[in-house]
């Protein structure tokens, strides 16, 4: 099929959809990026909530972008650092961390990639509010888990505080750094004022106001909004623009550029997790090459670079609650689009 009649086709899927979804009443709107080398095009359905005053969904409202904060931010800036020699995908991170020896000093940061680190996978920060330990000696001296491949959150923070230490900044200045050398503006964590031009995530209690501006996710906005895992807002696009940038790197990837080389072993599967598709380096990967990734609030990015077509969706499908309804068709919607 060529390109424009793949946009065309597939930017129709998308607005059916989520037409669909939205007259359900399964969430508010959406917005989503279709493209292909220098061509892309924009779909907006329904608004952004009651509470932004019913704007509408558009290419430049801001979304919680949840879990692709792990391939936004944290994965490239750990490809940074080992193109750099800072860091090896191999060592043990307690080589890194003063102190110890932890029972996680031995994981290493292709095992948190991979999901497969034995880290405690349960997320929930509290018990360490009000100590006086170190966030990352924390994390390092749980137990470890049973063996095997678990999608763990931990691992994510572990190597956001990796790189704050290695690369000497905060991790949301070394991500804004990261983001605007790529062309995207409206990319960067919260919180960010309630306006219509943000898009509110969950109401958590009856008669209160929404989170709106301010991360989702419960273990970020313990770390004040800035965590490894979770906490970045971006519009349909910036992650366009992040997209292309990705597809393009992996293009010319023959020229032996050591962050090129990072791309293309992270698109590669590392990890089996079912019949359908492996872990590579933070990304999914199915058999067909597709690469791709979600958030819990509602939010995915699609790449295949076997023929350098996306597609980034963004919702806060989280708005009426946390069932979602709709959103597992959407996501496979897009996936079928690659297949043809």
């Amino acid at each position: 099929m060529l390109d424009g009649d793949w946009l065309a086709e597939t930017g129709t899927e998308i607005r059916g959809v989520l037409k669909v979804m939205v007259d359900a009443g399964w969430l508010p709107g959406g917005t989503a990026v279709v493209g292909t080398g220098s061509m892309w095009e924009f779909v907006s359905v329904g608004g952004i909530g009651e509470a932004a005053g019913d704007r509408p969904a558009a290419p430049d409202v801001r979304y919680d972008a949840a879990s692709l904060t792990k391939v936004m931010a944290t994965w490239p800036l750990v490809g940074r650092a080992v193109a750099e020699g800072l860091v090896g995908l191999d060592d043990p991170l307690g080589a890194y961390f003063p102190g110890g020896p932890y029972p996680g000093g031995q994981v290493t940061t292709r095992q948190i990639l991979t999901h497969t680190s034995r880290l405690n996978p349960v997320t929930w920060l509290e018990r360490y509010v009000g100590t006086e330990q170190d966030l990352a000696e924390a994390i390092l001296s749980e137990p470890l888990d049973e063996a095997g491949y678990h999608y763990i959150d931990r691992g994510f923070i572990l190597l956001g505080l990796l790189m704050e230490r290695l690369l000497g900044d905060p991790l949301d200045r070394l991500a804004d750094e990261l983001w605007a050398m790529a062309g995207m503006p409206s990319t960067g964590y919260g919180p960010l004022p309630r306006t219509s031009a943000v898009a509110p995530t969950e109401r958590r209690v009856p008669g209160a106001a929404p989170t709106w501006g301010v991360v989702h996710d419960e273990a970020a906005g313990l770390m004040g909004g800035v965590a490894g895992h979770a906490g970045v807002f971006t519009t349909a696009i910036d992650l366009g623009v992040f997209a292309r940038d990705l597809l393009r790197v992996h293009a010319d990837s023959r020229g032996g550029d050591d962050f090129a080389d990072y791309v293309c072993q992270s698109w590669r599967p590392q990890v089996p997790v079912d019949d359908r598709y492996s872990r590579g380096l933070a990304w999914l990967v199915n058999d067909s090459g597709l690469v791709y990734h979600h958030g819990y609030t509602g939010v995915s990015l699609f790449l295949h670079p076997a023929t350098g077509r996306y597609v980034g969706l963004l919702t806060n499908a989280v708005h009426y609650g946390r069932r979602r309804t709709g959103l597992f068709d959407l996501r496979s919607a897009v996936r079928a689009s690659f297949a043809e």
